[in-house]
């Protein structure tokens, strides 16, 4: 693991920490990140070096980007990207793991729902980082382990395959996504659990968006909500107003706005009937089902861009919600605000997204383009929208 000895380091986490957090103390920072505050002051004094894991447990602790701390400006697209492969391999071989040791079904079971967090908080650089040596040893306990314990070993191997495909996807390896995808249809039938398949059925939507197959995806998610469990239970119903949400989405960007109009009312009806939480490792409640209202009209375009914008007056996504769905929010936003000729509000939204998730703001190709045209008719404004636009690699 490499140590980053450069001796701006130090004083970029101190400005961060004094002026961009003007109330978090050193000491505040050392419990945040879970380093001694004897590592913090040598680091912020450039008399020790960071490992790449101490680096982004500080800027986790800051609320930025691990590239942002670096002097030389790296991007976690680097270190994303170099784990592309490892995560190939570790998948190619899911029915003949390589031999090696096992942990005990407890501590692969806390693994995962590390890596499930790290999703949620749009951490991908650190799932990058250990999520292939995960799935081999998954794969190898799935193949070893007595019967008993294979569907709750499946069910783990899903959830895996899901915090992967999150890294894939945002990171535009689709056919790696693709992959994924099918590795969690094949593992989900030994779980037995049908709201599982459930799950599975809302990430699969992902390999439409990709392909821009909006009425086959709108088709599948239709397939899956008819054979999907009734709506009895609060997590039922959870699981099947999501896919609801997801319906409605996609059928935004098929232009059905018949079909989004349905689904959203459907998904609304059920949020009712489940409090705000994350159900199978997806987020699904009234504000999550708001978020989407916006999704679905930045989604038709047109006349329905005001809807998005009237939501947006009157209410923002609370702090506990995930952090990959808030910025996802501002990121919608920002788009309805721009076509609305509204650049600088535009603006201030992205910047709030990439404050929320960095990792997610920077990778989403919206943010690419929506920078981009800023630029453009920002030209000579503004030294803080040109860095933004290097920083998401505007062109």
């Amino acid at each position: 693991m490499s140590a980053l000895t450069h001796g701006g380091l130090g004083r970029r986490i101190a400005y961060y920490r004094s002026v961009v957090r003007p109330k978090m103390t050193q000491r505040q920072l050392a419990e945040a990140a879970c380093v001694s505050l004897g590592t913090i002051r040598k680091i912020e004094r450039g008399e020790r070096g960071v490992t790449d894991a101490t680096l982004e447990a500080i800027a986790g602790a800051l609320g930025v980007d691990p590239g942002r701390l670096r002097t030389d400006r790296g991007s976690s697209h680097t270190a994303v990207q170099d784990a592309l492969p490892a995560l190939s391999a570790a998948i190619a071989a899911y029915d003949v793991p390589d031999e090696g040791p096992i942990q005990p079904l407890s501590d692969l079971r806390t693994a995962v729902e590390e890596v499930v967090r790290w999703r949620l908080a749009a951490q991908y650089t650190r799932i990058a980082r250990r999520v292939p040596d995960l799935l081999v040893e998954l794969a190898r306990a799935y193949h070893q382990c007595p019967a008993h314990e294979r569907p709750e070993l499946a069910q783990l191997l899903v959830s895996a395959y899901r915090s992967a495909d999150a890294v894939a996807y945002k990171y535009g390896a689709f056919d790696l996504s693709a992959r994924l995808v099918e590795l969690m249809r094949w593992a989900v039938p030994e779980a037995g659990d049908p709201l599982l398949t459930s799950s599975v059925a809302y990430v699969r939507t992902e390999t439409f968006f990709a392909a821009r197959s909006h009425v086959s995806g709108l088709r599948a998610l239709e397939q899956a909500l008819d054979t999907g469990p009734s709506p009895d239970t609060p997590l039922n119903a959870a699981m099947r107003g999501a896919l609801h949400m997801r319906a409605a989405v996609i059928a935004g960007r098929a232009c059905d706005v018949s079909a989004a109009r349905t689904h959203l009312a459907e998904a609304r009806t059920l949020a009712d009937q489940a409090p705000e939480g994350v159900y199978y490792g997806t987020a699904f409640g009234p504000d999550s089902v708001r978020i989407h209202e916006v999704s679905v009209a930045v989604s038709l375009g047109d006349d329905h861009v005001g809807h998005a914008l009237g939501i947006a007056r009157e209410w923002k996504p609370p702090g506990d919600l995930p952090a990959e769905r808030r910025s996802g929010f501002y990121i919608e936003l920002a788009r309805a605000q721009l076509w609305s000729g509204r650049a600088d509000h535009a603006f201030e939204s992205l910047k709030v997204a990439r404050r929320i998730a960095p990792q997610h703001t920077r990778e989403h190709p919206w943010v690419r383009e929506d920078a981009a045209t800023l630029r453009r008719l920002k030209r000579a404004d503004s030294e803080s929208l040109t860095n933004f636009a290097e920083w998401c690699a505007a062109t």
